[in-house]
C-alpha cells in the first residue's frame, strides 16, 4: 500500500463523519419540504404507506451517496494539491 494512502486513511475517516453529518441535515431540510413533516417515515411505521417510505429512503440514499462523493472528491483533491499526489 502507497504510503500516501496510508496518510490519507485518517483524513478520509474524518471526511467521512464531516459527510455524513451534512447528507443528514440535508435530507432533513428536503423531507420538510418534500414531505410536509418534520421527520422522514422510518421502514416499520405502520401509520405511513409504502410509497412514502421508498421515497423516503431513495431520496436519503441519494442524498447520502452524493454529499460524500462530493466531500471524498474535494478531499483527495485538496490532498493532492498540498502533496503533489493522488491519495487513491
Amino acid at each position: 500500500m502507497k504510503a500516501s494512502k496510508i496518510a490519507y486513511k485518517p483524513v478520509g475517516l474524518a471526511l467521512g463523519a464531516v459527510s455524513g453529518m451534512l447528507a443528514g441535515a440535508l435530507f432533513k431540510q428536503a423531507w420538510k419540504v418534500l414531505g410536509h413533516d418534520d421527520d422522514a417515515p422510518d421502514a416499520t411505521d405502520e401509520h405511513r404507506t409504502w410509497t412514502e417510505v421508498l421515497i423516503a429512503a431513495t431520496l436519503q440514499g441519494a442524498i447520502f451517496a452524493g454529499v460524500k462523493a462530493a466531500v471524498d472528491r474535494a478531499g483527495a483533491t485538496t490532498v493532492r494539491k498540498v502533496t503533489g499526489t493522488w491519495p487513491g
